[in-house]
């Protein structure tokens, strides 16, 4: 069962290391050329489906046996899964970077079949298990708006190609971007967060009920976003959504909270302390554009406005989340394959021994300082700021990842 996760964790880590390096030699410049146009689909697409996706669902096949205490459903739609999506996702990135429209179309639909193997590999082992909480919960909802985002990127893609709904393209779009990035990435990383920080700080007897306050207003901030773009609502009704989000980041952060008062574990690992780090930013960010756009609210869709957002939301969030979570979830996969059944024995080599705490500190305080001032660069639309912050980001990314990925050597 481990070979199925390393498939999609080491593409995911190739995929991030060849987003870092276009962005190098491109000197970050497809951030000042926007989202919208074929250099910005490319980057945007590589980062989120080629990195942030693909090793979310090699996580996903992993830890839902953590969670279930059971096997998915089938070992081999995982790999088919695995195989379709894979070369969807490559003619999607061609089809982006050569700007040909039938490919993009076509690509996009195996695309979307890979997205929909994983989905029901996940729940029909969801259903069968039968053991619905916050956490299951979230995991259901999470690749449920995962299907519904790639149906909305299916339907933009066939709309370059056949001119169908061109009047509906930008209502697709805006809510193509909320279900993947509050929806899918949202639910998956506190729906498993839920489970991971209390193992690593080995909590006990918290109370659990934010956990479920988080699930119902982060939804609701997920279908009333969604509905807002979908059907034209407007500057305020996306406020209400980014509100009610907001609220959920309060309870979710105050949740974290409880689970540290009760941890037993004084130091869960750096990768832990900094994804609870970033959580927090998180907070501070969303609590910050919400009393900005109360005064500007005709800047909330702004196209420097969605840039940022999106940059601080998933990079320096769901990326830097997956980051630091990878600090944990590499080394126990690799260890448990490979020493696994030679545990106690001498000579056998100890978890804490595959990768270097300090390291991930380092490797991960670079990271996010880059992130900042690149966050600053954006702000004040500072072209020089930008593409060397960016090029730092980019390089401090992959001597992170490298040290991630020495892991497979020990």
């Amino acid at each position: 069962m481990f070979r199925l996760p390393f498939l999609f964790i080491i593409t995911g880590i190739i995929g991030f290391v060849f987003f870092q390096v276009s962005s190098i030699l491109t000197l970050t410049d497809w951030i000042n050329q926007g989202l919208r146009g074929p250099t910005g689909w490319f980057h945007t697409h590589l980062f989120i489906l080629g990195w942030a996706t693909m090793l979310a669902m090699g996580a996903v096949y992993q830890l839902i046996n953590v969670i279930l205490q059971t096997k998915i459903y089938s070992e081999k739609l995982g790999y088919i899964h695995y195989v379709v999506f894979t070369v969807g996702l490559c003619g999607l990135l061609y089809g982006f970077w050569t700007v040909k429209t039938t490919w993009i179309g076509l690509f996009a639909i195996l695309t979307m079949v890979g997205i929909f193997l994983f989905a029901w590999n996940m729940g029909v082992t969801l259903f069968q298990a039968k053991k619905w909480d916050a956490i299951t919960i979230s995991a259901a909802l999470a690749v449920l708006y995962l299907v519904l985002t790639a149906i909305l990127g299916l339907a933009m893609g066939m709309n370059f190609y056949k001119g169908y709904w061109n009047s509906y393209h930008d209502h697709f779009f805006g809510a193509h971007i909320w279900l993947g990035t509050v929806g899918w990435f949202g639910l998956l990383i506190t729906g498993f967060s839920y489970k991971m920080l209390p193992m690593f700080y080995l909590s006990h007897n918290y109370r659990e009920r934010l956990q479920k306050v988080t699930l119902v207003i982060w939804n609701l901030a997920v279908l009333f976003g969604a509905a807002a773009f979908l059907f034209g609502g407007g500057h305020w009704f996306v406020m209400f959504a980014v509100f009610l989000l907001t609220i959920a980041i309060v309870t979710y952060n105050l949740h974290l909270l409880q689970i540290k008062k009760h941890r037993v574990k004084r130091n869960p690992g750096k990768g832990i302390i900094w994804s609870v780090y970033a959580s927090q930013a998180l907070l501070v960010f969303a609590v910050c554009l919400i009393l900005y756009f109360l005064f500007f609210p005709e800047q909330l869709l702004a196209s420097r406005s969605v840039l940022l957002i999106g940059w601080i939301y998933l990079g320096g969030w769901v990326s830097f989340t997956i980051l630091c979570y990878a600090s944990k979830i590499v080394p126990f996969l690799w260890w448990t394959h490979k020493y696994g059944k030679f545990a106690g024995k001498p000579g056998t080599l100890l978890m804490a021994d595959m990768l270097d705490e300090k390291k991930v500190h380092w490797g991960l305080l670079f990271v996010a300082s880059f992130l900042l001032i690149l966050f600053a660069g954006i702000t004040f639309d500072m072209e020089m700021i930008i593409a060397v912050s960016g090029t730092a980001f980019s390089l401090s990314s992959i001597l992170y990842i490298i040290l991630i990925g020495r892991v497979f050597a020990r």
